[in-house]
């Protein structure tokens, strides 16, 4: 399994939180679920962090079976409007965002 993380650094513009959020549920969520191969499909608020951590407010994630899967739903006709739309949502938001993939590896839980 693959992931591909979005990391949101910096802040949302004051008074835009609500108007943020409601919109990476509305408009952007359901064009995630559009990416071929999608599963998994998750975006956390950050609640708390460390002191010293940087300045996170949402993480976004994206499970894909592997890394040729993610490489064609990249090259998918829904990334440049799941791109455009994210510009949009972007104006109520300072900072940068980037990307990560990483490789799964899981333990079960010894319940």
């Amino acid at each position: 399994m693959i992931t591909r993380s979005a990391i949101f650094e910096g802040r949302i513009t004051p008074g835009c939180e609500e108007a943020f959020f409601a919109a990476v549920r509305d408009r952007l969520a359901p064009l995630w679920a559009q990416f071929p191969d999608a599963s998994n499909i998750r975006w956390q608020r950050i609640a708390a962090r460390d002191e010293d951590a940087p300045p996170i407010v949402m993480l976004q994630q994206v499970d894909y079976p592997s890394l040729a899967a993610l490489e064609a739903a990249l090259a998918s006709p829904i990334r440049a409007r799941a791109r455009a739309v994210t510009m949009e949502i972007l104006e109520m938001f300072e900072g940068r965002f980037y990307h990560l993939v990483s490789a799964g590896n899981g333990m079960e839980s010894a319940a």
